[in-house]
């Protein structure tokens, strides 16, 4: 087959990758984009975010009708768990997702390739060279090739009874004793669907917390909910081994007794999608760790080659690997693209969700940046009354000097979609007082947000 050649070649099709080559298109680049999986959307639509989701929500449902609808006066009685059709579910919906990317590849006039891509270098640029045989080339090219879970040294992996967040998306039955390695992100959202689902389920966390990254008053209060619904957490656990026996596994931590359990999910952090392919063959270099170095604009050290998303570090979040993305290609176009990294919001979509934007606290005392605080409980809310969400609280952080919200920290229902106010808010440059000014709809949980704001001043109305 002949070879191809394009303005823009994207090498991966996440969340990162795809959404880069249709704004490529929609800004008149002839672009490729090539993926080894037949489904578009990466690890967050196949593997990640969508199926986690999916199985959360799932989860939560049987715990709202199982623990509190008596309270609404509802009973239900012979509740079952019908775990294929929970799998059934998931998988529709990722199924439907991947199909609206390929139309939406297809509408926008990018060439799709699915094959396993390698770089090479060519006369002017550089090339893919594709698994089906062919090769590809382009004046440009991003690099958006994402992340894989940590392979843990000790940890036998057999994607059965020992196995990563992939695996733990797909068990066919419900362990009765899982171990989570790892507190952060991903080990809390998957331990939460299991121990919804009836597992008994215990983390174990490295450091003197989990979520370690996350403001610690926010982080102390997901772990006294989490412990209420059942999650056992082990701190300061070293794991050095985790080995299957017969239909049983054996975790070893350091200076502990054996734990004996049915599944083991490791989830202690991602690594780079770096290695494989090609990087060394144009001289791309990466860091000690794998990601990919890049420039604040996202070049790499091989002229017209760029990195994005994941492999190049930073929050391994979906949606910022779409904004890199979108600045990429529109600097690349128009001479223009930036990523404001302060107002990127992260979420952790557990019950209750806890969400954040912009600095925490401790950030800030360590800055030596003087800072007000404002907060408000959900219990203070109407609306989060009428929905028997009152557990959690939403605190805004504000410049002492300035006034300017800084960051932004949420714990409780919806906290995930509650954020979005706060990010935009960051984004423009806004004050708290800017943000008590605005009108929040009545009832609502924004209006937590609301009262937060007002009490960075000392003038909250119903708290």
């Amino acid at each position: 087959m002949a070879n191809q050649t394009f303005d823009l070649l994207v090498l991966g099709g996440g969340p990162g990758g795809y959404v880069a080559a249709i704004r490529a298109a929609q800004l008149g680049l002839k672009t490729a984009i090539v993926d080894e999986n037949p489904q578009f959307g990466g690890t967050c639509l196949r593997v990640g975010c969508i199926p986690s989701k999916a199985l959360l929500e799932s989860s939560h449902m049987l715990v709202e009708a199982r623990d509190n609808m008596v309270e609404h006066g509802i009973s239900a009685t012979k509740l079952t768990v019908d775990l294929g059709q929970m799998m059934a579910r998931k998988t529709k919906i990722v199924d439907t997702l991947t199909g609206g990317i390929n139309m939406l590849l297809k509408r926008n006039k990018v060439t799709a390739f699915v094959a396993r891509g390698t770089l090479e270098s060519a006369d002017g640029g550089s090339a893919v060279r594709l698994s089906s045989g062919e090769t590809i080339s382009a004046t440009n090219t991003i690099i958006a090739t994402g992340s894989s879970p940590m392979q843990l040294p000790g940890i036998e992996m057999d994607g059965d009874l020992i196995g990563d967040s992939t695996a733990a998306l797909s068990w066919p039955s419900v362990p009765r004793t899982l171990v989570v390695i790892g507190g952060g992100y991903i080990g809390l959202e998957l331990g939460s669907v299991w121990n919804r689902l009836g597992s008994k389920v215990i983390v174990l966390e490295g450091t003197d917390r989990p979520l370690a990254g996350m403001d610690q008053e926010i982080g102390k209060l997901a772990v006294r909910e989490f412990e209420k619904q059942g999650i056992e957490f082990r701190t300061n656990m070293w794991v050095e081994s985790a080995t299957r026996d017969g239909r049983k596994c054996v975790v070893k931590c350091k200076g502990e007794d054996p734990i004996e359990c049915d599944r083991v999910l490791a989830s202690a952090g991602r690594v780079p999608n770096s290695k494989g392919v090609g990087l060394e063959n144009i001289g791309v270099q990466t860091d000690k760790r794998g990601f990919v170095s890049v420039d604040e604009h996202f070049q790499t050290s091989t002229t017209g080659v760029f990195a994005i998303g994941d492999c190049i570090g930073g929050a391994m979040l979906a949606h910022k690997a779409s904004e890199e993305g979108i600045a990429c290609v529109e600097r690349l176009v128009n001479g223009y693209g930036h990523v404001n990294y302060e107002t990127i919001p992260a979420v952790v979509y557990t019950h209750p969700e806890i969400a954040s934007v912009g600095r925490t606290e401790e950030q800030l005392k360590e800055a030596n940046i003087e800072y007000n605080k404002g907060v408000c409980p959900y219990g203070a809310n109407g609306r989060a009354r009428t929905i028997g969400e009152t557990d959690g609280r939403i605190k805004i952080l504000a410049d002492a000097e300035t006034d300017r919200i800084i960051g932004v920290h949420a714990i409780g229902a919806r906290a995930g979609d509650l954020i979005a106010e706060a990010a935009v808010a960051m984004n423009f440059g806004a004050s708290s007082e800017d943000l008590a000014r605005c009108c929040h709809a009545h009832p609502t949980l924004s209006e937590i947000m609301l009262e937060a704001a007002l009490a960075v001043s000392g003038r909250a109305i119903h708290t």
